[in-house]
């Protein structure tokens, strides 16, 4: 096994603008390592980790499990509320359009209940965004956008929220 080669935190910046730009390129791995490095440098840095777990996200589409667990894991670690709620929509609506885009009716299905969680967090996180922030609203009406086309998506009430954490 190789034993991996620290990260000089003069290396942060640059480290983060990798990450960022193999993202775009869709190679959400090397994101991924990336940022697991700088966490390796500063365990607290706030920009790694919401790029850590976006990056956790871009790779849903090819099975989800561990990773929604994963990227719920790193929220606790976000220091500010606003972030937590808004980041954890985020893994919900991505977990919602990867099951939509595999489609059944399981799939259906798992895809409202995360859409539903999606649409809840966005909301709790409208009301402690930060002044001139509207990514939230905006998150909010690409969900319900989604779900109004795509009435097979709506929840009736009798429902359970299968797959879906009961928590909130």
């Amino acid at each position: 096994m190789y034993a991996l080669k620290p990260l000089s935190p003069e290396a942060i910046p640059g480290a983060l603008a990798k990450a960022e730009r193999y993202r775009l390129l869709n190679e959400s791995e090397m994101a991924e390592s990336i940022c697991e490095d700088v966490l390796g440098a500063d365990d607290d840095h706030q920009q790694a980790l919401v790029m850590l777990i976006l990056a956790i996200t871009d790779q849903f589409g090819r099975g989800a499990g561990a990773r929604v667990a994963r990227a719920r894991a790193l929220l606790p670690r976000l220091h500010d509320e606003y972030e937590r709620l808004y980041y954890d929509g985020i893994i919900s609506e991505r977990c919602a359009r990867s099951h939509l885009a595999h489609g059944g009716p399981s799939g259906d299905v798992l895809a409202a209940s995360w859409f539903a969680k999606a649409l809840a967090l966005f909301e709790r996180s409208m009301t402690l965004r930060p002044a001139a922030n509207d990514d939230a609203v905006l998150r909010w009406n690409a969900c319900a956008r989604t779900v109004n086309r795509h009435p097979e998506l709506e929840l009736r009430p009798e429902e359970p929220r299968a797959g879906v954490d009961a928590e909130w």
